[in-house]
C-alpha cells in the first residue's frame, strides 16, 4: 500500500511541476489582460466590467482571472487562483495604464497631452454640424442597407458586428451599431494604432524631421550592422530583427504588453537575425520602436505627446480618440488606440484624400503612396503599417483597396478608386465574413 501511495505522490507532484512550469507564467498574461481591459472599458469607454468580461475577454483562459473594480481610485487588479496579481489605473487624459509589478500608483511626472478639441462649423466629416442631405443616383440604397443588416443579423454569433459606418464622397451614405453602440461609442482599434503611428511619422515627414530612407536609428545600434536599418524597414516590418508575436503564450510581445514598464525597448534590444528589406516579420514590437524613435525627435516629452494630438487626431477632428501609453510615457503605438467609429472614418479619409484635410496637408501624398506600397517579402500583403490587397486577402474587392487592422475585426478600408471609407469594429473578424461585407456594400455602388 506503501508503495502504491508513493508512486500517486510522485504523480502528483509530477503534475503539480508541470502545471507551475507550463501554466503559471501565462497567469501574468491572464490577470494583465482582464486588469487593463476591464479598468479601459470602464473608466474610458462607459462599459461595465461584467459586460466586458463577457465580451471583450471572452477569449480562452480569461475566465481564471478574478478581477477587483475599485471606482474610488480608478484601479482595477485582478489575479489567477491569488498568483501573480496585476493592477491598472486610469487617468484621465491618458486613459489606462497598467501597473509594473509591485507597483501601486502611476508615477507623479507622468504628463498629459494638451488637447485642442475646438470644433468647426461645419458638416461631418470637418465638423460636428449635420451633414447636408444628398441622395446619390449611383447608389442603391436598399442593397445597401441590406448588406449592412445581413452583417448584423445573419450568423451573429459568429460575425460579432458592432459598428460599420460607409462614407462616399465625404458623407454616411450607411450607418448601423449592435444595440448598446452608437455613434458616441467608443471603439478599442487594436493593431490600427500601428497605421496611427505611421500617419505621426509621416507628420515629422512633412515637416522634414524625418525620412524614409535614414538609418542609424538609435544610439545602441551604431557598432553592429542593425545601424543598416532604415526606417522605411521598420515601417514596413522588415527590419530583419528578432521578434515572436504569438498571444498564447509568454513570448516577446506579450511579455512587452503586460510586463514592460516601456515597450518601446522591447525590439531595440532584439539582435538581427535577417537581412533588412528581404525579411518581413509582423511585430508589436517594432511599432512601439517607432514610438520611441519618434519621442527622440522631441526635446520635451510634452512636445512628444503634443505633437501626435495637435499635428495630427485633433486637427482633423478626431476628437474623441485617444491614444493610452506605457507606464514609462510613451504611447502604445501598436495597440492603444480608441475612438468613435465615425472618427476611425475620419481618418480613413485623410488617407482618401491623399493626405489632405479640407484643404490643409496633414501628410504628404508621397507618404500615402508608400504606405499603400506592398513591401518586398509580404506576398503583397503590407505595407508602411497599413495592409493591402495587392495579394487579394480579400479577393471579392479592387486591389488598390488598402486598411488598418486590428484583433476581432477593426478594420478602416480605404477605397481610392471608388472614392469610399468603409469602418468596421467588433468581436470577430473571420476573413471570409469581412470579404462578404464588403462585396454586398460595393454591389450598391
Amino acid at each position: 500500500m506503501k508503495k502504491y501511495l508513493k508512486i500517486l505522490g510522485l504523480v502528483l507532484l509530477g503534475i503539480v511541476v508541470y502545471l507551475y512550469f507550463t501554466l503559471y507564467p501565462k497567469f501574468v498574461l491572464v490577470s494583465g489582460f482582464s486588469a487593463k481591459s476591464v479598468a479601459s472599458h470602464y473608466f474610458l469607454a462607459g462599459r461595465s466590467q461584467q459586460f466586458t468580461e463577457k465580451t471583450d475577454n471572452d477569449i480562452k483562459s480569461m475566465d481564471l482571472a478574478s478581477t477587483k473594480l475599485d471606482k474610488t481610485n480608478k484601479t482595477v487588479s485582478s489575479s489567477v487562483f491569488w498568483l501573480k496579481k496585476r493592477t491598472a489605473m486610469y487617468s484621465n487624459g491618458l486613459g489606462a495604464i497598467l501597473l509594473p509589478e509591485g507597483k501601486t500608483t502611476l508615477p507623479k511626472t507622468l504628463l498629459k497631452p494638451n488637447r485642442n478639441k475646438t470644433s468647426k462649423a461645419l458638416p461631418f466629416p470637418y465638423g460636428n454640424l449635420p451633414q447636408k442631405d444628398t441622395v446619390f443616383g449611383n447608389i442603391d440604397y436598399k442593397i445597401l442597407d441590406q448588406a449592412l443588416t445581413k452583417a448584423f443579423t445573419e450568423n451573429t454569433n459568429i460575425k460579432k458586428t458592432r459598428s460599420i459606418l460607409v462614407i462616399y464622397k465625404d458623407h454616411i451614405v450607411a450607418e448601423k451599431y449592435k444595440n448598446g453602440f452608437d455613434k458616441n461609442s467608443l471603439f478599442l482599434g487594436w493593431s490600427m494604432a500601428k497605421s496611427i503611428t505611421s500617419t505621426v511619422l509621416g507628420a515629422l515627414e512633412m515637416k522634414g524631421v524625418v525620412n524614409l530612407d535614414e538609418n542609424n536609428l538609435f544610439p545602441e545600434w551604431q557598432n553592429d550592422d542593425r545601424k543598416k536599418i532604415t526606417l522605411r524597414n521598420l515601417l514596413n516590418m522588415n527590419s530583419g530583427l528578432a521578434w515572436e508575436e504569438n498571444y498564447t503564450k509568454i513570448c516577446d510581445v506579450t511579455e512587452m504588453l503586460f510586463e514592460d514598464a516601456d515597450m518601446s525597448q522591447k525590439q531595440k534590444n532584439k539582435k538581427l537575425i535577417g537581412k533588412p528589406n528581404e525579411s518581413w516579420n509582423y511585430s508589436s514590437g517594432t511599432s512601439n520602436l517607432l514610438s520611441g524613435f519618434i519621442r527622440n525627435k522631441f526635446k520635451t516629452q510634452q512636445n512628444y505627446l503634443d505633437f501626435w494630438y495637435g499635428e495630427f487626431i485633433d486637427k482633423i477632428g478626431m476628437h474623441s480618440m485617444l491614444i493610452e501609453p506605457d507606464y514609462s510615457g510613451h504611447y502604445v503605438g501598436s495597440s492603444y488606440a480608441w475612438a468613435t467609429a465615425r472618427d476611425w472614418a475620419k481618418f480613413g479619409l485623410l488617407y482618401l484624400h491623399d493626405g489632405n484635410w479640407n484643404g490643409t496637408q496633414i501628410i504628404n501624398k508621397s507618404w500615402v503612396d508608400f504606405v499603400k506600397t506592398p513591401t518586398n517579402t509580404s506576398n503583397g500583403d503590407y505595407g508602411g503599417h497599413f495592409w493591402v490587397n495587392q495579394g487579394l486577402h480579400f479577393p471579392d474587392v479592387p486591389k488598390t483597396m488598402y486598411y488598418a487592422d486590428g484583433y476581432q475585426g477593426q478594420f478602416v478600408f480605404i477605397f481610392p478608386t471608388k472614392n469610399l471609407v468603409i469602418v468596421r469594429t467588433g468581436l470577430s473578424g473571420e476573413k471570409t465574413h469581412i470579404n462578404e461585407l464588403l462585396k454586398d456594400v460595393l454591389k450598391a455602388f
